[in-house]
């Protein structure tokens, strides 16, 4: 599933510049038994399966062994639809950490000692449902690799995007056009076309 989105475009260059390094880890690897799962029957009854504390615990354990003297530097997120909602300010925060571990729930979710014991932070998207935690980790992942030093062609382009934490009140971009000037009678507003640029900078605090 993340061949296709980590494979193109920002999150692409980001690798090929080593500004980001992907690792992606599948939960069956470290489990014992010869079906290779690792979900089982919720304590209590209940519909669906939950994804086991032992394994995800044995994974990140692992993972975490191999990065010697990085352990207090590295922040483990687990993406729940209860979680704290997904913003611009919280991927600004995560670019600023040198390791993350994104743990994807699946089925009915995981054990609850997951929360409580593993994750560092809890994390949603939005309040919808998803069959998986990949895609959101997908966001996680673009939206934050977007940010790091390098990944874009122009840095300035940080400066004016949409919910930029370091503006206040920052809402959506502004709106934005090209050529042709004219097309259908859909006409580019005047003011954009003045070269006026405090008459259009003002316009652009106003179009948002």
């Amino acid at each position: 599933m993340f061949e296709g989105i980590f494979d193109y475009s920002i999150v692409k260059r980001a690798q090929d510049q080593d500004d980001l390094r992907l690792k992606i880890y599948d939960l069956r690897d470290w489990a014992t038994n010869k079906y290779k799962s690792v979900d089982d029957k919720p304590y209590g009854g209940g519909p669906g399966m939950l994804m086991r504390i032992d394994i995800i615990d044995r994974a990140i354990t692992n993972i975490k062994s191999q990065m010697t003297n990085q352990i207090q530097k590295l922040k483990v997120i687990l993406l729940d639809a209860g979680g704290e909602k997904f913003t611009q300010k919280k991927a600004v925060e995560l670019s600023k950490e040198e390791h993350l571990i994104i743990i994807c729930g699946h089925y009915e979710g995981v054990d609850h000692r997951v929360h409580e014991h593993l994750a560092d932070e809890i994390i949603s998207v939005g309040d919808y449902v998803l069959s998986g935690g990949e895609i959101p980790a997908m966001i996680l992942v673009d939206s934050i690799t977007r940010l790091l030093p390098g990944s874009l062609g122009n840095p300035d382009s940080l400066s004016e995007e949409s919910f930029n934490p370091s503006i206040s009140n920052a809402k959506s971009e502004y709106a934005q056009y090209t050529r042709p000037e004219t097309y259908k009678n859909w006409k580019v507003p005047e003011i954009l076309l003045s070269g006026d640029h405090a008459k259009i900078k003002k316009w652009r605090s106003l179009a948002q």
